[in-house]
């Protein structure tokens, strides 16, 4: 299973480095088409949809990202798309977890799809749209959900129940805890620090994230950090509790070791929205 879940990492990198580092964009907005479409072939199959219906709904899925692109929507300055994506994943992800499961199970199927559909799309466009701003920006979002979810790892692992009598959310994901979570929200707030420090001393030509929230404010930058590992961890959570309710254990078998694609990019469903708002906030 270890020699598995390595040879399918080491497959992962080789395509997604030189794709991330390419001196234009369109290697990576081309590979994230591929993944988002699998990723829209698992919803499908995890919300009921037969085989058929859930290739559809995956084949939808490039035509639109492909539309997008074409109509310039990758190089387009649109506040207002991701300030109402941002509040979307806040309520919408807040509404979730609190009804759980089962709240899921009674939303109609179509309505699960176009939720679905819309959030994988959203999140192509937002990697689409980082990447244009610079692969150092990019980047920097990257890190953070990675930086988070090993850090909530560690921390769990090290500290699990210790400081705090309930565990995060026990009927969604019984292994999560709040010590976690803090040991992920310290390692982002480490790594945006140590971030600013490194774009200032090799001056570096595209700011990151963490830089362009401190050019505008310290406060900000620390608060909008948290908020962002706050919400990855809504994304994993909300992914969850729909493989919960599908009665799965993984969204698909696709990535061997590893379960699906979704598996992968629940946390950055939620965070790369966020960056784009972010980012058009304190331009």
């Amino acid at each position: 299973m270890l020699l598995q879940r390595v040879i399918t990492a080491l497959v992962l990198l080789a395509l997604l480095l030189p794709a991330l580092f390419y001196p234009a964009p369109e290697p990576l907005c081309l590979l994230a088409i591929v993944a988002i479409a699998a990723a829209t072939w698992e919803w499908g199959r995890m919300n009921g949809m037969a085989q058929p219906k859930s290739v559809a709904l995956a084949m939808a899925m490039v035509f639109a990202c492909l539309l997008s692109w074409i109509m310039g929507l990758l190089t387009a300055h649109t506040p207002t798309l991701w300030t109402i994506a941002g509040a979307a994943w806040v309520l919408v992800g807040g509404w979730l977890l609190r009804n759980g499961a089962r709240g899921w199970a009674n939303i109609d199927k179509i309505v699960r799809g176009i939720v679905g559909f819309a959030a994988l799309w959203l999140a192509w466009l937002a990697i689409c749209q980082a990447r244009v701003i610079g692969t150092n920006f990019l980047l920097s979002v990257l890190l953070l959900v990675w930086v988070a979810d090993i850090g909530a790892y560690f921390a769990g692992r090290a500290f699990g129940t210790k400081f705090f009598k309930n565990k995060l959310a026990p009927a969604i994901s019984p292994g999560k805890s709040w010590e976690g979570v803090c040991g992920g929200m310290l390692g982002v707030l480490v790594l945006a620090g140590v971030w600013v420090w490194a774009d200032h001393a090799w001056a570096s030509p595209v700011a990151s994230l963490y830089t362009r929230l401190a050019q505008h404010s310290g406060i900000l930058l620390v608060v909008a950090v948290l908020f962002m590992a706050a919400m990855s961890v809504v994304g994993d959570l909300v992914e969850s509790l729909i493989k919960r309710s599908a009665g799965v254990k993984d969204s698909s078998g696709l990535l061997p070791g590893h379960g699906g694609v979704l598996d992968r990019v629940d946390a950055l469903l939620p965070t790369l929205p966020l960056a784009m708002m972010l980012v058009s906030i304190v331009g």
